[in-house]
């Protein structure tokens, strides 16, 4: 599982950052890519990369200005001419369903794939066998949400050494016994899988939020969250401005990680008058309270591992 980002800017693109996008690869869990947002560029900011299109599932969008979904008709529809035949759901504030189709609708775009669209409120949006995905209110001038994405545990390694010591011998056996809770043998034992496995692997738990202001209660829906994607739009000068244009400053989003006990916070969705070592100097404010913490950058790769 790695996160790619694709803008990590905020309002208009600059030369040094695009506007927000955001994918998360699981090429190893489920051959897919899920993406969060889409300003315009993204499409182009794909080209730099070896992202492919015809592996995205599912398109998360945050809230509806402009930055972050001005890209996501092209993505459709170019997803379409290269080969893109698997369905996409896109996920997303009341208001994107109208989006979609009026710019599909008037530019003439036919895709070749099934395209379905829901719009969300608070609450889990789905879950299957891997994972569970819940959407939060966040505090922005628009609707605006954050998305929890929580990974399944996943049972634990077959300890060949029980097995032996029980008398089973290596082979097809052993992946039957995994398999099911009961395996009997063929001198009629009964193996129970849950003597003969390690500890569970735990599934990991990742947030990335939309634009927001500082909100101090989303520390319990983030607790012990591996990764939290955050925006850092402001530094902690500006606490002032960042409250009038429903954002957040770097220190409020550290001192909401802390509060969190997350794993490792990184931030995003930076305003274009930070440039060069000001960003540094962000990056500093914010580790001052929450020492584990990244700015990320366009192109900025970030696996994240089991604990």
């Amino acid at each position: 599982m790695e996160l790619y980002f694709l803008g990590t800017g905020s309002g208009v693109p600059s030369k040094e950052r695009n506007v927000s996008s955001l994918v998360l690869r699981m090429l190893e869990e489920r051959g897919t890519t899920w993406v969060f947002d889409c300003g315009e560029g993204t499409q182009q900011q794909i080209l730099n990369t070896n992202i492919r299109p015809r592996r995205i599932e599912v398109i998360f969008i945050t809230h509806l200005h402009g930055d972050h979904i001005y890209g996501l008709p092209g993505l459709l529809s170019s997803r379409s001419f290269q080969g893109g035949e698997t369905p996409v759901t896109v996920y997303g504030p009341r208001g994107l369903k109208e989006y979609i189709e009026i710019s599909l609708r008037l530019s003439g775009t036919h895709l070749r794939y099934p395209l379905y669209i829901e719009e969300v409120d608070e609450g889990i949006l789905f879950e299957d066998e891997q994972f569970v995905v819940e959407a939060i209110k966040l505090e922005h001038g628009l609707d605006s949400y954050g998305y929890i994405l929580k990974e399944k545990d996943k049972l634990g390694e077959l300890q060949p050494n029980k097995l032996k010591e029980l008398g089973v011998s290596p082979g097809p056996i052993y992946q039957t016994i995994k398999s099911q809770e009961q395996t009997r043998l063929e001198d009629g034992r009964i193996i129970a899988r849950s003597d003969v496995i390690g500890p569970p692997k735990k599934g990991r738990k990742v947030v990335i939020l939309g634009d927001t202001r500082y909100l101090p209660a989303l520390k319990d829906p983030l607790h012990k969250a591996d990764v939290l994607v955050h925006e850092g739009t402001f530094s902690g000068e500006d606490k002032e401005l960042a409250y009038d244009y429903f954002h957040s400053t770097v220190k409020q989003a550290a001192h909401l990680a802390k509060e969190a006990q997350v794993g490792e916070l990184i931030l995003n969705h930076l305003s274009s008058r930070y440039q060069g070592e000001s960003i540094k100097q962000l990056e500093e404010e914010a580790r001052t309270i929450f020492p584990n913490t990244t700015i990320a950058y366009d192109f900025y790769q970030h696996a994240i591992e089991r604990n």
